[in-house]
């Protein structure tokens, strides 16, 4: 067997390890949901279009640009790509950096030579200068312009810490100010199930300033900090902390500025958010393991941290059909849950990443699967 094989069989075994303790923690543990069922739109997704990648597999996630044109996503062997509608074909669009090997990494699926590939993960235009902005999780805040080529690398770490896995990032469009993740400072990718088995809590929220050149860390201490989305006013920002498997606010303005707060308690792991027109949250959960039943019982005040080694009471084996096989939620402006999109085993993707509205379609996006999803939001 090479040596590239071995290495990528160990980090198989190594995550589905952890992965297999974690969730025996999981499961054993109280969930907290605030809903009512019978208030909740659920959608099962059974008709949906396939955007098939030919090489490279993962589009974590999305983004279009400035004249409306996409999806774009980031792959597994650290390229961009377009979706070109009229040829109906994915085309290469950017990629991360100059040091890039083509013949090492063009098609690659490896852990061990995504250093040197890249990975992009969240991605972001801003609508005033075409510039796509791009957090990749090894070489850390990105730019290119509208025309794609050679990402410029714009931020690689914080008051000399250096960032170890760049996650999301979203962008105000009034002021140009990127906010962005780095899940944790001791953990890359491929360890992320180890970050959340011994409950890592190095991750960060910052913003990056296009003018000063200047990185913030704006809130620390979260575990896995992933996902991120601004609200529609830009008062507030959302940021998903998967270890706690929650939704944190930080606010931006207002009387509360510099503060966060819980914003909602998930039933599953959230990864990537994003807002709709309308100013309401698409979150992509993962349950990690396919059909996890959820308990109906709050865990306590919904400010107070949860600790796992302390969530050791049974589960009460409460099913709903709401919560069933859900992949991802839309919540209000408040957090309440409005939506669920449950998958049918036979016909979504999973796991999903990335769930985003645009135009009157949901575009699914996956950190594993070779293809991008497209349905009718109804």
């Amino acid at each position: 067997m090479k040596t590239s094989s071995v290495v990528e069989a160990y980090y198989a075994i190594l995550m589905l390890h952890s992965l297999f303790l974690y969730f025996i923690i999981i499961s054993s543990s109280h969930l907290s949901v605030t809903l009512a069922d019978d208030e909740i739109k659920s959608v099962v997704v059974k008709n949906y279009t396939r955007l098939q990648l030919m090489s490279a597999v993962g589009p974590e996630s999305l983004a279009f640009d400035c004249n409306g044109e996409g999806p774009y996503t980031g792959v597994s062997d650290g390229r961009i790509f377009k979706w070109d509608e009229a040829n109906h074909a994915w085309v290469e669009f950017a990629i991360p950096s100059k040091s890039r090997r083509r013949e090492w990494c063009d098609g690659s699926n490896r852990a061990e030579t995504e250093n040197i590939c890249g990975r992009p993960l969240g991605l972001q235009f801003n609508k005033r200068t075409c510039d796509l902005y791009i957090a990749d999780a090894y070489f850390g805040l990105l730019k290119v312009s509208g025309n794609g080529g050679v990402a410029t690398q714009l931020a690689s770490s914080v008051a000399n810490v250096p960032f170890m896995l760049t996650n999301a990032l979203d962008i105000d469009q009034d002021t140009g100010l990127v906010y962005f993740t780095d899940s944790s400072i001791f953990f890359r990718r491929w360890e992320i199930a180890m970050a959340v088995l011994f409950g890592d809590k190095s991750g960060r929220l910052m913003r990056y300033d296009p003018i000063s050149q200047q990185v913030t860390v704006l809130l620390d201490g979260l575990r896995v900090a992933n996902g991120v989305a601004l609200s529609k006013n830009n008062s507030y920002i959302l940021v998903a902390e998967t270890g706690r498997t929650r939704i944190i606010r930080y606010w931006l303005q207002g009387p509360n500025a510099k503060t966060s707060e819980v914003f909602a308690k998930l039933p599953y792991f959230p990864d990537n958010i994003k807002r709709n027109a309308r100013g309401e949250f698409w979150v992509a959960l993962s349950n990690g393991q396919g059909r996890v039943q959820r308990s109906v019982e709050a865990f306590g005040d919904s400010s107070s941290e949860i600790d796992l080694r302390s969530r050791t009471s049974a589960l009460l084996g409460v099913s709903t059909p709401s919560m069933k096989d859900a992949v991802a939620i839309r919540l209000g402006e408040d957090g309440e849950i409005l939506e669920v999109l449950n998958g049918d085993d036979k016909m979504v993707q999973k796991p999903v990443s990335e769930v985003q509205e645009n135009k009157g379609t949901l575009w699914i996006g996956s950190v594993v699967l070779p293809f991008v999803s497209s349905v009718d939001s109804v």
